[in-house]
């Protein structure tokens, strides 16, 4: 498979598990409509690929589109080490491809930019669409603050030196455990919030990050505590607003799943009583990454070696 080949499919499967599903050609206008008003510098410096992948943060990061892929390094950290290590690999066996989940580059300056879809989840849950983009936007100001003084093209830069290929997937991969874990949540219906960790213990890679003791847990709530409605909290780049939780609460969420909740998140839906449960964080973004091979791997066999806490279980 061509690498271009491998970033299409991956693109076009997160487009096909994404809250927007239906509505993602307007999220496409608006962008071509926000190119058409920029001048100078700023039109020069636009990411194109913003027309036809929604997702800022899975990039190409370095390589030639055309270039074969059969055999794959993929991790959900990659740093300069993780780069280092494949060049070892590659000296004793055929090695084509890097991939890192977590953002790297130009895709993790551009993860604010994803944090849009937000808005969408709390629109759909009942929040009005003014409220909602007014609580994402200034989170996202927030996030950007952040991270823009991050040194992103460190392993970047290492991949370009050693001439090694090097992608990110990261909200496609989110997105595909986040519609995993609602699809399952709907359709067995828990009663209470140990109900919802049952389900969660079911599934492979939660079980065996439980075993390394960073399994799912409950940290607001108690097991017998009526599980009522549960939203699952895993797309979007990054936690979204610390001040939703009330709202959530008004819109008659009783249980919130999600991957990680900060300590400033945890203090705000602690007066709430919400349940909150998390998932695992890495162990979710196994889960994501692993379905999201399922779909590719239909298409065209690839060879996986996992590093940086990953590891490919099919289904």
């Amino acid at each position: 498979m061509k690498l271009r080949r491998l970033y299409e499919l991956i693109v076009k499967s997160g487009m096909q598990q994404d809250p927007r599903r239906g509505k993602l050609g307007e999220y496409f206008r608006s962008v071509r409509k926000e190119y058409r008003k920029l001048r100078g510098v700023e039109k020069a410096c636009f990411d194109k690929e913003a027309f036809n992948n929604p997702f800022a943060d899975t990039r190409i990061l370095y390589g030639r589109p055309d270039s074969e892929v059969k055999k794959i390094l993929l991790g959900i950290d990659i740093d300069t080490a993780e780069i280092l290590l494949a060049d070892k690999i590659r000296e004793r066996e055929d090695l084509d491809l890097v991939i890192a989940h977590h953002p790297a580059g130009i895709a993790y300056a551009g993860l604010p930019e994803v944090m849009r879809v937000h808005s969408f989840i709390l629109n759909k849950l009942g929040l009005r669409k003014d409220i909602a983009q007014d609580m994402v936007g200034e989170r996202i100001s927030e996030v950007y603050r952040k991270i823009s003084p991050a040194n992103h093209s460190r392993p970047v830069d290492a991949a370009r030196l050693l001439d090694m290929p090097f992608m990110s997937i990261h909200t496609p991969a989110d997105n595909f455990v986040a519609r995993y874990l609602k699809a399952l949540i709907d359709k067995n219906k828990p009663k209470k919030v140990r109900d919802v960790l049952g389900l969660l213990y079911k599934i492979p890679e939660y079980r065996e990050a439980a075993a390394n003791k960073s399994g799912p847990k409950t940290i607001l709530g108690k097991p017998d505590d009526k599980a009522g409605k549960v939203f699952v909290d895993m797309t979007g780049g990054t936690e979204g607003p610390k001040d939703i939780f009330a709202r959530l609460s008004q819109a008659g969420v009783n249980t919130l799943v999600c991957m990680h909740l900060s300590e400033e998140h945890f203090l705000k839906a602690k007066p709430e009583h919400i349940n909150v449960i998390i998932a695992g964080h890495i162990a979710s973004d196994v889960i994501g990454l692993n379905l999201i091979l399922d779909k590719i791997e239909a298409q065209e066999k690839l060879e996986i070696i996992g590093c940086s806490g990953f590891k490919r279980i099919s289904r």
